[in-house]
């Protein structure tokens, strides 16, 4: 019996996989409460040296990301990782601070699938998946640094760096799983959100699973011209299905689904646009978080003037929509919502 995934790191399984797998091999199941708390935390473990070479026969040293290049934002409580993987594959993650709290933004993917227009990830186009021990190695890495540098125990998660998570289902599910474990990182399922370009299958499976993580759709346009003209798969999953995808999984989960819209000068920022949401939202239990556009190389969009921004906002609100401008943080060190990208070698 093998229940370990060969090279995608021990980390990557849930505790009773764990379990099974010392069973497997003849270890006793004693060692599993402390090798998945350090498989989970990094935090020394002195009982590893009996398991070392089980460790080793598993293929599943702990994935420990090489940091390439750390980054501050002049904002004093933004920084961006550049992590190097195993194979040489390289992504971002960002640890960000607000008032009360602090949140780590994780990668599921080496670039993105989904192609929209003005997301420097998806600029870059697909790579590869992560593994759920890559993603995991993300939280803990970004973790140990928080409790370092300022003595706090990190306690949100958004699914909003590079890649789509939807896409990368099952590892993400893993590695959430892991990483909500009271045994782990502890990080409670209700302070994750994850994002989502409108994967209608992902959002539809999530509905059904059993943890109530928190669920953010990209939607950038109210009609499908506009929609599809940024976002591409949009021909593939079109405004329709996605809005009842978004019905079902309130009506199942009994919880409110985000809403982002990336507002871009003269692209989608107008009046008109605005009350073509609100028509579309129209009875359904959602948060409207609004976001000026952050610049990317690849893309030549503005950002909305303020006057839009306001303007754009109160119509939502006059519809009895609540929404938020989000805040900006890290543009200055391209840390900031579709700025996460690496350079092709």
């Amino acid at each position: 019996m093998n229940v370990v995934d060969e090279g995608a790191g021990l980390e990557g399984l849930a505790f009773d996989d764990l379990a099974a797998a010392l069973r497997a091999d003849g270890v006793s199941t004693a060692h599993t409460l402390p090798l998945f708390r350090w498989l989970q935390t990094g935090k020394p473990a002195e009982f590893l040296g009996p398991l070392e070479r089980w460790i080793a026969a598993r293929g599943g040293v702990k994935t420990d990301l090489e940091p390439v290049s750390e980054t501050g934002s002049a904002d004093g409580t933004t920084r961006k990782f550049l992590l190097a993987l195993p194979d040489g594959q390289q992504i971002e993650s960002v640890l960000m601070g607000f008032p009360g709290r602090f949140t780590a933004c994780l990668s599921t993917q080496v670039g993105c699938a989904m192609g929209c227009v003005f997301c420097a990830t998806g600029q870059m186009g697909f790579r590869r998946h992560l593994s759920a021990a890559e993603i995991v190695a993300q939280a803990r890495l970004v973790a140990a640094i928080l409790e370092r540098d300022h003595g706090e125990k990190l306690r949100n998660i958004v699914m909003m760096g590079m890649g789509e998570p939807l896409h990368n289902f099952d590892a993400t599910m893993a590695a959430l799983g892991n990483i909500t474990d009271t045994r782990g990182l502890n990080i409670g399922a209700a302070r994750v959100a994850i994002s989502t370009v409108g994967h209608v299958p992902g959002i539809l499976k999530l509905a059904r699973h059993p943890k109530r993580y928190s669920l953010a759709v990209s939607l950038h346009g109210a009609t499908d011209e506009e929609r599809g003209a940024l976002i591409p798969i949009n021909k593939r999953w079109p405004l329709a299905e996605l809005m009842e995808a978004c019905r079902e999984y309130s009506a199942i989960k009994r919880q409110r689904v985000f809403i982002a819209w990336t507002l871009i000068g003269g692209v989608n920022d107008s009046t008109e646009q605005a009350h073509r949401l609100a028509e579309l939202l129209r009875g359904m239990d959602v948060h409207v978080n609004l976001i000026p556009l952050n610049p990317t190389e690849g893309y030549d969009g503005r950002e909305p003037e303020w006057g839009n921004v306001v303007a754009f906002q109160r119509i939502l609100q006059d519809a009895g929509l609540p929404s938020t401008v989000r805040q900006r943080r890290g543009i200055d060190v391209d840390a900031g919502c579709g700025q996460l990208a690496t350079r092709r070698d």
